[in-house]
């Protein structure tokens, strides 16, 4: 599977979207951003974007339902995966292993000219910096336990779980607003038509499943009344 020729912008595209609801900030492209950045890297040429999918998860897991559909999308429509970013498929050097050797092929916007040895060097060094940050937490979490430090209470920890939930249901809606807004503006005006439309572009809700007008709502409410539930 080749990456960057013939020219990322001919012929039919397949989009991949990947945001973590719980490291968004640290990725550098929210949902949105990634959009654009596809676009922008195909604008000029003659191609076609046949569908797009959007992953609301974890870079760590690999059993990624929306990514399997985007791929045998290529597949049968015999078109390239196209990416914003590498590290939007993982940071484990298996699971791109794997899916290069899944016959679609896909071409990264941050790196559209790079090869089989060079995409294999950069997962290989992102997993290793992965594992790395993962040891020293463990050092540390060894190291004040030997010193007798508490590492915590229960409700301490229920309270600070209930918060992460909420913040990343807010992340969450703040990355699907503007699709969302982009809906509006092409004439849907009902929270069922919205609904309908995010159903259409694959984009799943926190959750993993489908839209209704209830997840809608809850999204076009305004943070400050703390709409952002983390049933959306």
């Amino acid at each position: 599977m080749g990456l960057g020729w013939p020219p990322a912008h001919y012929g039919k595209f397949v989009a991949y979207f990947r945001v973590s609801t719980d490291r968004q900030g640290k990725s550098g492209l929210g949902l949105e951003a990634q959009r654009k950045s596809v676009l922008d890297f195909l604008d000029g040429g003659r191609w076609s974007l046949v569908a797009d999918f959007t992953e609301v998860e974890s870079g760590k897991r690999s059993d990624r339902p929306q990514l399997a559909k985007a791929l045998d999308a290529c597949r049968r429509q015999k078109a390239k995966l196209v990416i914003a970013k590498l590290d939007r498929l993982s940071r484990n050097l298996a699971f791109i292993a794997t899916l290069m050797e899944s016959g679609v092929e896909f071409v990264a916007v941050d790196n559209p000219h790079a090869n089989k040895l060079t995409v294999h060097i950069l997962a290989a060094v992102a997993q290793h910096e992965r594992e790395m940050i993962s040891e020293r937490t463990k050092a540390a979490l060894k190291a004040a336990g030997a010193r007798g430090t508490r590492l915590g209470n229960p409700n301490e920890a229920a309270k600070r779980g209930t918060a992460a939930l909420k913040a990343n249901a807010r992340r969450f809606a703040a990355n699907v607003l503007p699709i969302i807004r982009e809906i509006e503006k092409a004439g849907a005006a009902s929270l069922n038509a919205i609904a309908a439309k995010l159903n259409e572009r694959n984009v799943p809700t926190a959750r993993g499943g489908r839209w209704t007008h209830v997840q809608v709502g809850a999204v076009l409410r305004p943070f400050a009344d703390g709409a952002a539930s983390v049933g959306v």
